[in-house]
């Protein structure tokens, strides 16, 4: 079981202007870009993590996006990750699953200050 790597997500109004602002005038590296019909999601390389933004078309606010995500080695490693933090107690908001908006199995859980906190395993390497 191990975690392989994290990802802060942002939510933002306008993912286009989001993309221009970090890669040209920041200067980080577009790593992933992740599409739906209702979403996209560009993850970043920042050479020691990555960073995440995500303009959401399903109505949620730019406040409601929030997310901390570990990235893990596969769907088991979710899984034990999972079982491993629900046995502790920790509030549980979505078991692990395989979701419509992205190729991506994960499960969320709260923190104490209410972040969400995300397990994953992205199944599709969608590359700039």
């Amino acid at each position: 079981m191990a975690i392989e790597s994290s990802i802060v997500f942002f939510p933002v109004t306008d993912i286009q202007s989001t993309h221009d602002f970090y890669v040209n005038k920041i200067g980080l590296k577009l790593h992933q870009i992740q599409k739906s019909e209702a979403s996209e999601c560009r993850i970043y390389d920042s050479g020691y993590g990555f960073i995440g933004f995500c303009q959401y078309n399903d109505g949620r606010t730019i406040y409601g996006g929030l997310c901390i995500s570990f990235n893990c080695h596969d769907d088991k490693d979710v899984d034990q990750q999972f079982n491993r933090v629900k046995d502790l107690g920790v509030e549980v908001v979505q078991p692990p699953q395989h979701h419509a908006l992205f190729p991506v199995y994960s499960c969320f859980f709260k923190d104490p200050d209410n972040y969400t906190v995300e397990f994953q395993y992205i199944h599709e390497n969608s590359q700039p």
